[in-house]
């Protein structure tokens, strides 16, 4: 009946269950990195013996776990 192609009407079906997937996934790993890359230079500030507010730490730490469990949960289930 349908002239469509089943392989385009089964990524089309995918796309629809799912929308901006692929968009979703390259923030989180931007947003991961620019995460784990401001802990690295906070842990580097704290060895070197500056002060930081522990706020800001606890801040950076839970983006650091926060956006990589966001990619991981993203992640195809098939």
């Amino acid at each position: 009946m349908s002239k469509i192609d089943p392989e385009l009407k089964k990524k089309l079906l995918k796309e629809s269950q799912s929308p901006f997937k692929g968009l979703r996934r390259i923030l989180w790993i931007a947003f991961s990195g620019s995460a784990i890359l401001g802990l690295l230079i906070m842990l580097s500030k704290i060895a070197s013996g500056s002060e930081l507010q522990q706020n800001n730490l606890l801040i950076q730490v839970g983006a650091s776990i926060l956006f990589p469990t966001l990619l991981f949960l993203d992640r195809n289930k098939d």
